[in-house]
């Protein structure tokens, strides 16, 4: 019994130093990481107002504002365990190596991310725009930190990672696209006035877009018919409504004038000797 009580005793007496000696230490830890934490968000409010001013992507306003108050906080962790007597060297040696094994395996996300940071501050393309790339094509739906999302007129959505991206040919169509179509009429029949059909049909559309103008002409002959090209602008969300509605209007306005609609020619050769 009297050995317990010594042991309680030093023990009381131990906590006591310790108190002593790295309390007030402590305290000051406490009260440093509380300033680095306040300090951490009121740079990450003053870097987001100044963010929200370059009209940056969202995605990478938040990474940024993250980052910002992580370095202020690791400032301030450092200051902080300086002050407790922490011998920092040995802790960034084992840190590095920690890092350097995490970086190598997510070398795969690292670069999803490295190029959707490209992707945003280079901005070869933008959210509504058509594009082409890597073999697949879309509006533009969104564009996180790791993937682009394309959306399809299905309503499916493709999901493309960043680093397939960069360093790939694309092809920006832009906000708008051109429609390319097509009709052929007889030889015999009124030119002037299958043309002026056609003209009255896309003026008449609310969809098709006053500038760039819309193009109009005949685009080839052949021998009995006469193809005339109708490549109207319109935007990205129009461009298959507008496609199925000029069609249809130019099939019945050029019904309506009298407008012959040749049928394929077909030849038919007998090969070989007739039956006797």
């Amino acid at each position: 019994m009297p050995n317990q009580l010594a042991l309680l005793e030093q023990a009381q007496h131990t906590l006591v130093d310790l108190a002593i000696k790295f309390g007030p230490k402590v305290v000051v830890a406490i009260v440093i990481l509380a300033a680095g934490y306040y300090a951490g968000r009121w740079v990450g409010k003053v870097l987001d107002h100044w963010l929200d001013r370059l009209h940056l992507e969202p995605p990478v306003r938040l990474l940024l504002v993250r980052l910002a108050r992580l370095v202020v906080l690791g400032l301030f962790l450092i200051m902080a365990l300086q002050n407790l007597g922490v011998d920092l060297l040995p802790l960034l040696a084992g840190l590095s190596v920690a890092g350097a094994g995490v970086a190598l395996a997510m070398q795969g996300v690292l670069g999803n991310l490295a190029a959707g940071l490209t992707i945003i501050f280079t901005r070869p393309f933008r959210v509504g725009e058509y594009v082409s790339m890597v073999g697949v094509e879309g509006e533009v739906e969104a564009i996180d930190l790791f993937s682009t999302k394309l959306s399809h007129p299905d309503r499916s959505v493709v999901v493309v990672p960043n680093r397939k991206i960069v360093g790939e040919i694309l092809h920006n169509y832009g906000q708008i696209r051109q429609l390319d179509l097509s009709v052929a009429i007889a030889r015999s029949d009124d030119l002037e006035r299958a043309l002026a059909a056609i003209h009255d049909v896309v003026k008449a559309n609310p969809r098709v877009l006053a500038e760039p103008a819309y193009i109009v002409g005949v685009a080839s002959l052949a021998d009995k018919t006469i193809s005339i090209a109708i490549k109207p602008w319109v935007k990205v969300p129009d461009f298959l409504p507008a496609g199925a509605e000029i069609n249809r209007a130019v099939v019945e306005k050029l019904t309506a004038a009298g407008v012959d609609y040749p049928g394929a020619a077909r030849e038919i050769r007998l090969v070989g000797a007739l039956p006797r």
